[in-house]
C-alpha cells in the first residue's frame, strides 16, 4: 500500500516536472525570458545573475586507475630441485586484479546530493558538506541529453559528464539549452 502511494506521488512530480519544463520552453520559444533570482549566500562574479537554486542528485562519468595489492598469501613448497621456497596464489591476485581492472571502468561516480544554481554564466554545485562551489561554465558545455527518469548529462569539452538528477533536472536542461551553446543529444 505505502509503495503505491509513493509510487503515484513520484509520477505526479515527474508529470509537474515535465509540465513546468513545456511551459518554460514555450515560454522561451515566445520571446520570453529567464527570471532572476537573489541569492545572498553565494559568491557570484560581476554581472552574473542567478536563474535557479535547486537541489539535485549529481554524478561524474570517468575512470580511473587500476590499484590493488597483490596478495601476501601463499604457501611454502618443497621443491625437488629448487628446495624450499615460496609459492604465491596467483589465483588469489587474478581476482583481485580482475576487480581493480572492473572498479577501475568509466562509471558515474562521486554519487551526491548538491545545491545546484543556474547562472549567467554557467552551472554552480556544491555538494553536500562542501563549502566549495564547482564551477561548470556554458562557455564549455558541448551537450545536454534527457535521461529517461527525470535527469541530464552535461557534457563539457573539459572535463567529465556531469549527471543530474531530480524533479527540478527537466526545467533545468531546457534553461541550459537556452543560455548556452549547446546540441541536444537525443
Amino acid at each position: 500500500m505505502w509503495s503505491r502511494r509513493r509510487d503515484r506521488a513520484e509520477d505526479a512530480v515527474r508529470a509537474d516536472a515535465v509540465q513546468a519544463a513545456s511551459a518554460l520552453a514555450a515560454h522561451l520559444q515566445g520571446g520570453g525570458e529567464l527570471q532572476p533570482l537573489q541569492v545572498n549566500d553565494v559568491p557570484l562574479a560581476c554581472g552574473e545573475v542567478v536563474f535557479a537554486d535547486v537541489i539535485c542528485s549529481a554524478a561524474r562519468f570517468y575512470g580511473t586507475e587500476v590499484a590493488y595489492l597483490p596478495s601476501t598469501s601463499g604457501y611454502f613448497e618443497d621443491h625437488p630441485t629448487f628446495g624450499r621456497r615460496w609459492v604465491s596464489n596467483g589465483r588469489l591476485d587474478a581476482r583481485r586484479r580482475r576487480e581493480a581492472e572492473n572498479a577501475a571502468l568509466p562509471q558515474w561516480r562521486d554519487h551526491t546530493v548538491a545545491r545546484v544554481l543556474l547562472t549567467s554564466t554557467g552551472v554552480r554545485l556544491r555538494p553536500t558538506g562542501s563549502r566549495d562551489w564547482l564551477p561548470f561554465d556554458h562557455a564549455l558545455l558541448t551537450g545536454v541529453a534527457a535521461e529517461e527518469e527525470p535527469a541530464v548529462v552535461l557534457s563539457y569539452s573539459v572535463c567529465a559528464p556531469l549527471l543530474l538528477s531530480g524533479p527540478a533536472t527537466p526545467w533545468l536542461s531546457v534553461a541550459i539549452e537556452h543560455l548556452g551553446p549547446v546540441r541536444r543529444i537525443l
